[in-house]
């Protein structure tokens, strides 16, 4: 394998949509009107707190967020998230993020795609995209066939991408200096930081900040 990566922060680099829009889908396509309800409820109560620990702690707000799934059947899950995939990521792939996917391909790089989504969602997308290497997401843990409304350990979000990477890096002997990262948000600094190629991708206010002032590479493309 190469020993340098390029690491794709999902939302805002390949697709529009993040993992709220689809925890609400599938909140809202419970079945029965009180369950729909309840979990929509639950959502509508995470959405601000998502979008205040949204720059901190991410990781967090992923937690609250997909809580409103607990007792959905695995079976459900599986049907909503594929429905979500088709009617909502697929149609919203971005060419130019697919684009930078190929080039750092050609490039020699291994590709890594993060997200705060769950894998039911994230790995049909590195199927469509093809060529990835490795998918670094969330995914819902189910007991006895229903979801508890927790995420599997560790929880993907916040500053811990970078943690993730530099533990890889360690382990498979990667040479960060050479590798390549893209992010949207906030959260996203510290995993740009950790590689000498970074480039913040239709950046919001605080990454478009920090990435001016330290001289990253900055790159907008319709979104």
């Amino acid at each position: 394998m190469p020993n340098t990566v390029a690491i794709f922060r999902v939302e805002g680099t390949l697709v529009r949509r993040g993992a709220l829009a689809a925890a609400a889908y599938m909140a809202a396509n419970g079945q029965g009107l009180r369950e729909r309800a309840l979990r929509v409820g639950h959502v509508a109560v995470a959405a601000p707190l998502f979008a205040l620990l949204g720059q901190n702690d991410r990781a967090l707000a992923n937690r609250v967020t997909w809580a409103a799934l607990r007792g959905m059947s695995d079976d459900r899950l599986h049907v909503l998230a594929d429905e979500f995939y088709r009617l909502h990521v697929e149609p919203s792939i971005l060419q130019s993020g697919v684009e930078l996917v190929q080039k750092a391909r050609r490039d020699g790089h291994r590709v890594v795609l993060l997200s705060d989504s769950v894998d039911r969602i994230v790995e049909p997308l590195a199927a469509h995209i093809r060529r990835v290497d490795t998918v670094v997401c969330n995914r819902l843990e189910v007991r006895d066939g229903e979801a508890t409304g927790r995420l599997v350990e560790p929880v993907v979000g916040g500053h811990g991408g970078a943690r993730w990477l530099q533990e890889l890096a360690a382990r498979e002997d990667i040479d960060l200096s050479r590798s390549v990262a893209y992010g949207s948000h906030g959260p996203d600094l510290l995993l740009l930081a950790a590689v000498g190629k970074p480039c913040a991708v239709n950046a919001d206010y605080t990454l478009r900040r920090a990435a001016t002032d330290a001289g990253w590479a900055l790159l907008d493309y319709p979104a």
